[in-house]
């Protein structure tokens, strides 16, 4: 089990941790709450009608993570536009879709790094120091997408845009000031591909 999940009887996954996995995949879970922000109306009294109806943003997000995060969803980079007055229309529909979705896939990611860092939080240590993680189906897809947000947040810093660039990461020299962040996005990449293959089984 040690450095992948392994599913549990009845549903869910386990994998065992040692402190240091343990403590940089709350760091990153704490920095990507960080990032998302506490959300629209988070020192206010909570009032589920108003949040039903409130409105988000209805432009990208200025820093480059946070846009790989919360991508537009009319850009398709793969084909341009026709035309200004195309480019135009997928502006203004992205810029709508955005309006009344944002507030709540941010909602949701942080929901996702929540449960990831109080189910570390809520681990008993093993002599040997470390812990067996085990997880819920519901938390096991929680934690499926805090690992895919975490691998975005760091590709984008990384400037990975396909697997080409993922492919040049492996032959980095280790005095490259990006080699532990590098390390981080290839270790976090291989615990989302053994979730995943856990939740399918």
């Amino acid at each position: 089990m040690p450095g992948h999940f392994e599913p549990l009887p009845g549903g869910g996954a386990a994998v065992a941790l040692d402190d240091v996995e343990i403590s940089i995949i709350r760091s990153l879970a704490v920095q990507l709450l960080e990032l998302i922000g506490p959300g629209p109306g988070a020192d206010s009294p909570k009032d589920p009608l108003a949040e039903l109806f409130a409105e988000g943003p209805s432009e990208p997000p200025a820093d480059p993570v946070l846009r790989r995060l919360f991508p537009d969803a009319y850009s398709d980079p793969e084909q341009a536009p026709a035309s200004p007055a195309e480019a135009e229309e997928r502006q203004a529909h992205s810029a709508e879709f955005r309006r009344y979705t944002e507030n709540d896939l941010r909602a949701g990611k942080r929901e996702n790094a929540l449960a990831v860092i109080r189910a570390l939080d809520a681990l008993a240590p093993v002599d040997e120091g470390g812990a067996v993680l085990k997880l819920a189906p519901e938390e096991s897809r929680q934690w499926l997408g805090a690992l895919n947000d975490l691998r975005l947040a760091i590709g984008s810093r990384l400037e990975i845009t396909d697997e080409d660039d993922t492919d040049l990461l492996y032959r980095l020299p280790d005095e490259d000031p990006r080699k532990p962040m590098v390390m981080a996005y290839l270790w976090l990449g291989g615990l989302q591909e053994t979730l995943v293959n856990t939740l399918m089984a």
